[in-house]
Formats: C-alpha cells, structure tokens, sequence
C-alpha cells in the first residue's frame, strides 16, 4: 500500500469511530428520561453527566481521531443507567395491579 491508501484508511477509521461515538451520544440522551425516575441513584445520574461532558471535552485520555475512549465512556454510562433503571423498576410496585 502506497502512503495514500494509509492516509484513506485512516480517515475512513476515524469517521467510522466518530459516527460510532455520535451514536452511542443521541442513546445516552434518549436515556436522559430515565434520569427523571427518582429511584435512580444520584451515582447512575451523574455518571450520565460526566460521560456527556467527556465525550464533547476536547481533554481526552486518547487524542481525538480515535473515538474508543469516548466510545467506553458512553457504553459505561448507558449500561449503568439500564441497570440503575431496571433495578428502580423492580423495586416499585407494579401501576397495573388493580
């Protein structure tokens, strides 16, 4: 492979990464609803905040064309949450018992 193809396949890498981290971004924030269910602990509620605002600090562990710290940050915060969220609906009583 010529310099070229290197310098393409890198940047087709990083965009797929990029997209990738974009992705995982919009769920965390479809997520936000669960943040109102007050049986979330403040620990799953500020673990959504801090990977939001790790995801669009420019200060990374990994400089920026690679996604994948992002990438962890965001799936951390959305398993946190389903798992905070599934917890809180165990514990409720069910609306549909009548």
């Amino acid at each position: 492979m010529d310099g070229n193809a290197w310098v393409i396949l890198a940047a087709v890498l990083a965009l797929g990464l990029a997209v990738a981290a974009g992705v995982l971004l919009v769920r965390v924030f479809a997520a936000r609803r669960l943040l109102l269910d007050a049986g979330i602990p403040l620990r799953d509620k500020a673990l959504f905040w801090v990977a939001v605002a790790y995801t669009l600090s420019p200060v990374d562990l990994v400089p920026d064309p690679v996604y994948l710290d992002d990438i962890g940050i965001l799936l951390l915060a959305l398993r946190s949450l389903q798992a905070a969220a599934s917890a809180a609906a165990a514990r409720r009583p069910s609306d549909r018992a009548a």
